[in-house]
């Protein structure tokens, strides 16, 4: 058995990929969801990234439903990612895959970052979505009701509550299968605890139904965690995480050259920027924020030029650089991918001279790889829950010793950018014990 995990957004594809690779399989993220692009990846776990957030409902859905089409094979698992905000055309691309795939198991529910369902309602840090202002900024006025927004686009739905959930066993798969039998397509799972998500899993990858997940990065990792998930190919032939992040490590030290790291931010929302301000204030680092206006109008701005020299100025001295993208009055959610195409336009002639990478966004970090040329990495450890490492998957003739860290926009711990870059520089962070995963906030990006 493989698994291909779809995702809208590549920061998303990353995180909800990475528990795979900690648990020894290999895992590949694609920025292309196309066989030709994915034949000569024998990998595990494929996470292809169809770049829909931003588009109508109805091209996700045609373009979700072609990438499972298109990568299908006897033995291959889909899990179709969703931001566990809701973020995105999730509800059309779930309802264009459901007459491929089978029954529905929508279960978006992260309770490592603060994410739970109740009543097919989210939860974020236990106080409903809709209070959030990620969900102000794009949903104003509209209810984060996981059984309407199926409806909408014309699912029929079923609820699994938590203590039908917990009652595990042949139970639950007795529902599970009840559910299916009766024509429903989807059924929306509560889950409170990352416990929760494990007992769903060990149900649902057992059953012989025809059937697809529908999440975020926690049930993901929880499907990870089980023993004997693919064949014993993968259990003989997989190296353990910890040997692997080991192996990592001294490849790393061989390799350093003190080539600058470059932290890309797209995001602009209040997570981000408290992870800025712990990045600066314990590393040190220089920072560059790049006006809007400068990326709108891109080479025709009359300081275009200019910027690019800054940029590669800073780099040229070999020390480590904060890249952000400004905010003004003309501020637009909507602009996202352009701004970001545009910050690596600026990069691009500069990123041989890198590295390390780190990319805050999905939008960003895909803008900067596409720039590069690099259409897929192959992921090797997380820092924290949804801050995925990578590196190449092909020798990048630029830097192929180049390690990419990638985190969606409003999401992550305040201390997340500072451990991502000690990380690169061969100085692990220990894990935040204290530390309480961080509130979604307002931003360009975000995918948990």
């Amino acid at each position: 058995m493989s698994m291909l995990i779809i995702a809208d957004d590549l920061s998303g594809a990353a995180d909800c990929a990475i528990g795979f690779a900690s648990a020894g399989y290999r895992t590949v993220v694609a920025l292309e969801a196309s066989a030709q692009a994915l034949d000569a990846h024998a990998a595990d776990v494929i996470a292809a990234d169809t770049d829909t957030r931003r588009l109508t409902a109805a091209e996700a859905a045609r373009r979700t439903a072609a990438a499972w089409q298109a990568l299908r094979v006897p033995g291959r698992r889909l899990y179709k990612k969703i931001d566990s905000t809701l973020r995105g055309n999730w509800a059309a691309e779930v309802a264009a895959l459901q007459s491929l795939a089978g029954l529905a198991i929508v279960a978006p529910a992260f309770p490592a970052t603060g994410r739970t369902l109740r009543g097919g309602r989210v939860l974020v840090h236990g106080k409903p979505l809709e209070g959030t202002d990620t969900w102000k900024l794009e949903n104003a006025g509209r209810a984060a009701d996981l059984h309407a927004m199926l409806a909408e686009v014309g699912l029929s739905t079923a609820q699994l509550d938590v203590d039908a959930l917990r009652e595990g066993g042949q139970a639950l798969t007795a529902r599970i299968a009840a559910v299916a039998a009766s024509g429903t397509q989807a059924l929306i799972v509560d889950a409170e605890t990352s416990e929760d998500l494990l007992t769903l899993a060990q149900a649902t990858t057992q059953m012989d139904q025809a059937l697809f997940w529908v999440g975020s990065g926690g049930l993901a990792r929880e499907i990870a965690s089980l023993e004997g998930l693919f064949d014993a190919r993968a259990a003989e032939e997989t190296t353990s995480a910890s040997e692997r992040q080991r192996e990592e490590q001294q490849k790393q030290q061989k390799q350093q050259d003190h080539s600058p790291v470059l932290v890309l931010v797209g995001s602009l929302s209040a997570v981000s920027e408290r992870q800025c301000a712990m990045l600066r204030d314990r590393a040190g680092m220089a920072e560059l924020t790049v006006p809007p206006g400068v990326l709108r109008d891109g080479e025709r701005h009359a300081d275009w030029a200019a910027w690019q020299t800054r940029i590669g100025e800073a780099l040229d001295t070999r020390a480590d650089l904060l890249l952000r993208i400004g905010r003004d009055d003309a501020f637009d959610p909507a602009e996202g991918a352009l701004l970001s195409a545009a910050l690596a336009a600026l990069v691009k002639p500069h990123f041989a001279a890198l590295g390390g990478l780190i990319a805050t966004g999905g939008e960003t970090a895909r803008a900067m790889l596409s720039a590069a040329g690099i259409g897929s990495i192959e992921l090797i450890a997380e820092i924290e829950a949804g801050v995925a490492v990578g590196k190449p998957v092909a020798t990048c003739a630029l830097r192929p010793h180049l390690r990419i860290v990638t985190k969606a926009g409003a999401f992550g711990t305040d201390h997340a950018l500072f451990a991502a870059w000690r990380y690169l520089h061969e100085a692990p962070a220990e894990p935040a014990a204290s530390a309480a995963p961080a509130a979604a906030g307002t931003g360009l990006h975000d995918s948990a």
